[in-house]
């Protein structure tokens, strides 16, 4: 992995969460979105630069510092998407650990997976599950478990590559 001088524009992070995806996870919140969905509750992160400036060895030295406690890394926002090849240089580190990958995004699995963008078409093969889809604050009610509103999808991204179909994980 080239992570030894890459940066990341980071909002926050939690070293562990069990309300950020399945199991005990370590969450990174990126800065800078365009989707500007009503009712977000990161709205500061939308900011490309809110946070600090951090190198990816560092970020990864403090995902492996969580484990054996976590089963994984969910990266959140913002929007990840927006800095796709760099999470995708981190995902690479993140695997070799042998954790999973949950991502939230405004996109959907269509609109990621038929871009033209090289960058998020590797970020979005490295992850395993996506929750996909824009925060609709009409849609929004108590009884989702991982998800922010009901028009969001949580999805299985090796199977529904492999299917050529969208595979959604219930909760």
């Amino acid at each position: 992995m080239e992570e030894n001088n890459i940066k990341l524009q980071v909002a926050g992070f939690l070293d562990n969460s069990l309300v950020n995806g399945g199991g005990m996870r370590s969450v990174l919140f990126v800065s800078g979105c365009r989707h500007n969905c009503q009712g977000c509750h990161n709205k500061a992160m939308q900011d490309f630069n809110y946070g600090d400036s951090i190198y990816l060895k560092e970020i990864l030295s403090r995902i492996e510092g969580n484990m054996p406690i976590i089963r994984g890394v969910t990266l959140s926002g913002g929007e990840p998407f927006e800095q796709a090849e760099e999470l995708y240089q981190l995902s690479l580190g993140i695997k070799t650990l042998g954790l999973s990958i949950w991502c939230y995004t405004g996109y959907t699995f269509e609109q990621l997976a038929e871009c033209n963008n090289h960058s998020r078409k590797k970020l979005l093969n490295s992850i395993d599950v996506l929750v996909d889809g824009k925060f609709q604050i009409d849609k929004k009610y108590k009884g989702l478990k991982y998800m922010g509103s009901s028009n969001q999808r949580i999805i299985n991204v090796k199977d529904s590559i492999k299917e050529h179909k969208i595979i959604q994980i219930k909760y």
